[in-house]
């Protein structure tokens, strides 16, 4: 059986009330989508929130997988977070200028994940343009998008 991933990606600021809302989302990729592997950020409230929700999952699914994304060079190899595996750092990135890392591995997550579980509530942000392109894969049959 093929691994299947998925990235979670939001808002910086995101409110906590969508908790159990993500948390019901993540779930639902495991047991219904059979994903293993997960990849969050570790910048905004989004990827707080995701990080939290994603411990609690791997506590309940010893087979999944958790990275945490490293956009910088130079954070790449920093310490792995409690209950993570490692972090992920997208190939391509190193002559990325650093005010567009963050943008640019988050495209790259999108081009190479199976599945996308997003919460984007700021339309004039990057990340309502990263929802986009991941929306243009996703009618190509590329990834499966997820909007919360």
């Amino acid at each position: 059986m093929d691994e299947k991933t998925c990235f979670l990606m939001g808002n910086r600021y995101t409110p906590t009330s969508i908790t159990e809302q993500l948390a019901d989302v993540v779930e639902q990729h495991i047991k219904e989508y059979c994903v293993t592997t997960f990849t969050v950020g570790r910048y905004g409230s989004f990827d707080g929130l995701a990080k939290k929700v994603l411990r609690k999952a791997k506590k309940r699914h010893k087979n999944i997988k958790l990275y945490l994304l490293a956009p910088y060079a130079l954070i790449q190899q920093a310490e792995t977070p409690i209950d993570f595996d490692g972090t992920m750092y997208p190939d391509g990135m190193e002559t990325v200028p650093k005010p567009l890392a963050i943008v640019q591995a988050n495209r790259k997550m999108v081009e190479h994940s199976d599945y996308l579980i997003t919460y984007c509530h700021n339309p004039a942000g990057n990340t309502q343009k990263i929802v986009e392109y991941a929306q243009k894969r996703e009618k190509k049959g590329l990834i499966k998008v997820t909007l919360l």
